[in-house]
């Protein structure tokens, strides 16, 4: 049956995935998104556009007119150098933004309240270091960053509006997504980065010795995840990841070939913050939800690598 799906975020990379998946299952979408990093052009025409902050205590008129029965929530300040040099506007965004969404759910009417769900997306980063890879969700947390303290905390909260307001939640802490749409003009999405240098005949600068593993998993595969928890009738945090280590060396190589790129090998200084190890142990969302990745790092580099090649050719014209 169709539903009333509330998506923040959802003019960016894999908000906008989201989007275009439940309209073509038929679904009611309506989208939120300041449009700081999200673009137009990824909005699909068949969803409601509403351009605004999640900050803005005016999202409670969008509630209420909208009644959305299920939010996914993914809109964030994503970017943990930014996070590091000011924590208070990552603060402000990442958890009083996510705060004023959950308590205008709450009080929102619906036309089926007892079908309410939200789905958050987390991230790897709530692990900080540690020795146990894949990394499952009973390892200690212990984040390194006030972008993963935010994620940290929103999980925290949502727990509690399901135990105090039986607010049910899904909180996917995701691996490293990359893949079509991702913006390559930021600090983080190292493969789109790259993708979007090596066919620009531009130098990628590879951070530090480009030792450090992540786990890479493809968009298309976050899509079914997110579909997936919103069908379920489960409630917790389910890592999403595949569970295999890549270097970033490794991926410099794999786009330079695919890319036909003859720019250098360079190291820059690593990243403050930077895990030097990274990947997920999935098998709990392969238990309870049914999910596990479809996609490997050959297959979806070539995916991205093809995207990145159109999109750049459409905007030479």
């Amino acid at each position: 049956m169709p539903k009333t799906i509330l998506i923040t975020g959802g003019a960016g990379f894999i908000g906008s995935h989201l989007v275009d998946r439940f309209i073509k299952e038929g679904h009611k979408v309506v989208v939120i998104d300041n449009l700081s990093t999200g673009r137009k052009e990824n909005l699909n025409k068949k969803a409601k556009f509403y351009k605004i902050d999640i900050c803005n205590p005016e999202i409670a008129q969008i509630f209420k007119k909208e009644k959305p029965e299920i939010v996914f929530h993914y809109a964030a300040q994503s970017h943990i150098r930014e996070s590091l040099e000011n924590p208070i506007k990552d603060t402000r965004i990442n958890i009083f933004g996510s705060l004023n969404l959950i308590q205008n759910f709450i009080q929102s009417p619906t036309s089926n309240p007892r079908g309410k769900k939200i789905i958050f997306a987390s991230s790897v980063t709530v692990y900080g270091e540690t020795n146990i890879i894949p990394t499952p969700e009973t390892c200690l947390t212990d984040p390194l960053s006030p972008y993963a303290i935010a994620k940290l905390t929103i999980e925290k909260y949502l727990n509690y509006y399901y135990k105090i307001f039986g607010l049910p939640f899904i909180s996917l802490r995701l691996a490293n997504v990359y893949g079509p749409r991702q913006n390559s003009q930021r600090e983080t999405g190292v493969v789109a980065i790259f993708s979007d240098k090596m066919l620009s005949g531009k130098q990628p600068i590879i951070n530090g010795s480009g030792l450090q593993t992540r786990d890479f998993v493809f968009v298309d595969d976050i899509v079914e995840a997110n579909i997936l928890a919103m069908k379920k009738n489960k409630v917790g945090i389910f890592n999403i990841g595949t569970a295999k280590e890549t270097d970033i060396n490794t991926i410099f190589e794999k786009l330079k070939d695919l890319t036909g790129s003859n720019c250098k090998k360079i190291h820059g200084l690593g990243k403050i913050g930077e895990q030097k190890r990274s990947c997920l142990d999935f098998s709990k969302a392969k238990k309870e939800l049914g999910w596990s990745p479809k996609y490997d790092i050959e297959r979806g580099s070539k995916e991205t690598h093809k995207w990145f090649r159109n999109y750049l050719n459409s905007k030479s014209f």
